[in-house]
């Protein structure tokens, strides 16, 4: 069942959601969480390598600026005129295929020397709802090491490599390892009522977050639900073959134990017209694994928050953000502690 859209003071005091993650997934998401409350903070990987965020990344020293304004995308309150402008890609010359939204970050990252304070300024521009962070401002790249020994050293790459290797990836890692988290993300972690994990590349969105320093003993700690977004299908380059409990383990090897209670799945049907695209790139629909599930102390929830429509089998973003609302309020009573903490008791 769709949950109400909360009145202004029901958004003004709605739930404090920390959202881990980068790329498409997480971004789609947003967009429909912002409905919900006020009280929403991204936090997002900055080890993309490729793209516009990469050519910004080599050329100017910079943090990848690619997944953050995405999130900044889907939470901004802006005319349309300005959504288009943030989203426009130049289509010629020596500016080709870059974001105008990514350069608008990268000449904020100039003018207040810190990619922290323009990721803050930009959101104050475009009046998001609620906060991006990037988990830690270190210049990280992502290394991939594969079940055969070998490994490849860079996002952008780790994809290709994977299918010429032909074996599961075992583990990746940040350079350098354990990069320090930006305190802003840890704070708003402890804070957090709902830590939400997902949806979007396991390895390459997902887990980089989790080795940054301080990051799974925060969420494991945290006096808050954690809830794993499934992706809805298996991702070429990456995760052929895994089922919804490989990504789990996945994360909980890269993480820390105990770090997630509940497994968010799709249960509506991948359209036939995408099954054959999708099985021409060796993916297919998750498979949800409800024995191996439980047998690892996570509770499975299924719910149709797949769209009906379009190119790609994606969430529907008022559709998850409306399961996740409902399994947050079965979940959890939010006990008033003075002005603004609440606690969370089952």
């Amino acid at each position: 069942m769709m949950q109400p859209i909360p009145n202004s003071q029901q958004w003004e005091r709605g739930p404090k959601i920390v959202a881990i993650g980068g790329g498409t997934g997480l971004s789609t998401m947003l967009r429909g969480l912002k409905r919900y409350t006020k009280n929403l903070t991204a936090i997002v990987t900055v080890a993309d390598d490729g793209g516009g965020s990469g050519v910004l990344r080599r050329d100017m020293g910079m943090p990848p600026p690619g997944d953050i304004r995405h999130c900044m995308e889907s939470l901004a309150n802006v005319e349309p005129i300005m959504q288009k402008l943030l989203t426009y890609r130049f289509q010629d010359g020596a500016l080709s295929g870059q974001s105008f939204g990514n350069l608008i970050l990268a000449a904020l990252n100039g003018v207040t020397g810190s990619f922290e304070e323009a990721v803050e300024q930009m959101s104050q521009v475009l009046a998001i709802t609620g906060r991006v962070i990037p988990v830690t401002s270190a210049n990280v790249q992502l290394e991939a090491v594969f079940e055969n020994g070998t490994q490849v050293i860079g996002e952008s790459k780790i994809s290709d490599f994977k299918k010429k290797q032909d074996c599961r990836i075992h583990h990746v890692t940040l350079l350098p390892e354990q990069p320090p988290a930006l305190p802003a993300a840890l704070e708003a972690i402890e804070d957090a009522d709902l830590i939400l994990l997902g949806p979007g590349s396991l390895y390459t969105s997902v887990i980089p977050n989790l080795l940054v320093q301080g990051v799974p003993q925060a969420i494991m700690e945290a006096n808050a639900i954690k809830l794993y977004v499934c992706n809805i299908m298996t991702q070429e380059g990456e995760t052929e073959g895994y089922t919804a409990a490989d990504h789990l383990q996945a994360l909980l090897n890269h993480g820390a134990p105990n770090m997630i209670d509940i497994c968010l799945a799709n249960s509506a049907p991948v359209p036939e017209s995408l099954l054959d695209r999708y099985q021409q790139e060796d993916a297919a629909p998750l498979n949800i694994d409800q024995e191996r599930i439980a047998q690892m102390g996570i509770e499975l929830v299924e719910a149709p928050v797949a769209q009906d429509k379009g190119d790609y089998a994606r969430h529907d973003p008022e559709r998850l953000a409306s399961a996740i609302l409902e399994l947050y309020r079965k979940k959890a009573m939010r006990i008033f502690r003075g002005k603004e903490r609440y606690i969370i008791e089952e």
